[in-house]
């Protein structure tokens, strides 16, 4: 981006909300962070990245949950962004077979009000998260924008892919353009405690047994997060714009008649679970103890991103090695939790 912006991110306390902003940022953009700083996983991790983004130039914070509307709406007339990044959401495919309602009150009730302040306070770029889990059951690989994704297995999956239809409605009723991304199994420094490599580092650092589901045998495009940034800060400036070619016989689910588009990002590099484990052993200089267990409901098998219209569109494409992402993961790990 070659001027200067102000734009909100939402759940920049988060993990690819914290170095989102980070970079926007050292860019020289200006962003104002919400998060509501929930306890969904340690307060205390949140409250860490927040300490380090409030030390920077252009940033500024408010605790806003995306429920309270009047707030919301507040902070767009006052600020009159030109981007908004909606990475606000409640995570985690197992806690939505728990706690259902959480999801459908920050995923779709909270991406409401952000779609109707951006409507009544229009901006020129929405961008929200998505996610790969709304490819559900399909079994063809790689996973491509362009197929159907009407067969998710999790709730998570359905609110997101709920967030990609609300946005076409508001992009096709009141013109706003929208670029939803589905992000794939990201990792990196900062990561969620509740991921699988930052709960496997944990447990192999403290002699414990790590649960290995499917037997070992998922298969997971893992992101590294500095690639996602890269992807959302190429994408702010490139605005959905309508398809000139879309056709209602024939429609294409990455695009439309409206400004409106849907993008995977992801390593587009599929790697077995007990490989990611052996490099995450090499890392640590310490084997796992193994417990074995069968696919969680609401798990994929498998994840593989087709990255051909980002790079097309952007120019960009996810490349860290797992091997490096995974040590950058764990010196911070180490020097974090002085391991």
């Amino acid at each position: 981006m070659s001027q200067t912006k102000k734009i909100l991110v939402t759940g920049a306390a988060g993990f690819i909300g914290f170095h989102l902003s980070q970079k926007l940022c050292q860019q020289g953009h200006t962003v104002v962070g919400i998060d509501n700083l929930n306890d969904y996983y340690d307060p205390n991790l949140k409250k860490a990245r927040l300490e380090l983004l409030k030390g920077l130039d252009g940033f500024s914070f408010h605790k806003v949950d995306l429920l309270e509307k009047e707030r919301i709406d507040q902070l767009f007339a006052t600020e009159k962004f030109h981007y908004v990044v909606n990475l606000a959401a409640q995570a985690g495919v197992r806690y939505s077979l728990v706690n259902p309602y959480a999801y459908i009150d920050a995923n779709v009730t909270g991406f409401l009000n952000i779609l109707e302040a951006c409507r009544h306070y229009p901006v020129e770029h929405l961008i929200y998260a998505s996610s790969s889990s709304v490819y559900g059951a399909n079994t063809k690989m790689p996973f491509s924008v362009h197929h159907n994704v009407d067969h998710p297995v999790s709730l998570y999956a359905a609110t997101k892919k709920s967030n990609e239809l609300m946005a076409h409605t508001y992009s096709n009723l009141y013109h706003i353009p929208t670029t939803g991304l589905r992000f794939f199994t990201v990792y990196g420094p900062y990561g969620r405690p509740d991921m699988a490599l930052f709960l496997f580092t944990k447990a192999i650092l403290e002699d414990r047994p790590i649960d290995v589901y499917n037997n070992g045998e998922m298969k997971r495009d893992f992101t590294y997060v500095d690639d996602i940034v890269e992807g959302i800060v190429k994408l702010l400036p490139h605005i959905a714009a309508p398809n000139p070619k879309w056709d209602g016989e024939q429609p294409d689910a990455a695009s439309s008649f409206v400004p409106y588009a849907i993008y995977n990002i992801g390593n587009n590099n599929p790697v077995k679970l007990m490989d990611f484990i052996g490099t995450l052993e090499q890392a640590l200089g310490k084997e796992a103890q193994k417990n074995l267990m069968p696919i969680q409901d609401g798990d994929v098998p498998a994840t593989f991103a087709d990255v051909d219209s980002l790079i097309e569109d952007v120019g960009f494409k996810p490349a860290t090695p797992l091997k490096d992402g995974i040590q950058k993961f764990v010196d911070w790990y180490r020097a974090y939790y002085n391991k």
